[in-house]
């Protein structure tokens, strides 16, 4: 696959994922978490804040392609 079709397939990707995932982790925030303490909110939101990056980075590797041997 060309390198540019596979960086503009990735960046579609990404921008999807932190879009769903921002929702998801919102919705799933209000449903749980109302009468918590604001220590548990923080904890949340960094982790899930964090936590999103595991699977841009799998994006991000396949979007750099195939290593080349040399």
């Amino acid at each position: 696959m060309h390198p540019r079709l596979r960086s503009l397939i990735g960046t579609i990707v990404i921008i999807g994922l932190v879009v769903v995932y921002a929702v998801v982790a919102t919705a799933i925030a209000s449903a749980t978490l109302a009468q918590s303490p604001w220590w548990v909110h923080l904890a949340y939101f960094v982790l899930s804040g964090v936590l999103w990056i595991l699977p841009a980075m799998l994006i991000i590797k396949w979007m750099a392609g195939p290593k080349k041997q040399g």
